[in-house]
């Protein structure tokens, strides 16, 4: 049996805003200083289409996709997986991204709304996917490191 737990909202927060910071408001930067043609946003809060949003949608599928982690995500010890606890592929890290990148105001509200307690965004609950806590320390073979109750 696999035990998993499930990261808190609090700590996916945290994450989201690193890489919002490292990733986003330097591309939103660069994009204020390109022509009216790339400044595209629709809808702000519901439906954001602009260059910031396309690039952490790039970002957020290549690296939760590749190895289940943004740079937020590394920093917290926070990955997305499948709901059995394995990696998600480039697929499902697409379908999971697009909310977080572009739907992100409903994304949250339908989930805290129609599904309290499931610490799930509605493009989680659509690609199938789940966020876990996880120790980043790679274990060697036969090794186990446990917590100590302080």
């Amino acid at each position: 049996m696999v035990t998993l737990c499930l990261a808190g909202w609090g700590t996916r927060f945290w994450a989201w805003l690193i890489d919002i910071l490292l990733i986003g408001l330097p591309v939103s930067a660069l994009s204020e200083r390109l022509p009216p043609t790339w400044q595209v946003t629709v809808a702000p809060g519901l439906l954001s289409i602009s260059l910031s949003s396309v690039v952490l949608f790039l970002y957020w599928t290549l690296l939760e996709g590749y190895r289940g982690q943004s740079i937020g995500k590394m920093a917290l010890n926070i990955r997305v997986t499948d709901r059995g606890g394995e990696e998600i592929g480039f697929a499902a890290a697409a379908v999971e991204s697009f909310g977080k990148a572009f739907l992100l105001v409903p994304d949250c509200l339908i989930a805290w709304l129609a599904m309290p307690g499931s610490k799930q965004r509605l493009f989680n609950r659509v690609s199938r996917t789940i966020v876990i806590e996880t120790q980043e320390r790679e274990e060697p073979e036969g090794v186990t490191y446990v917590k100590s109750e302080e």
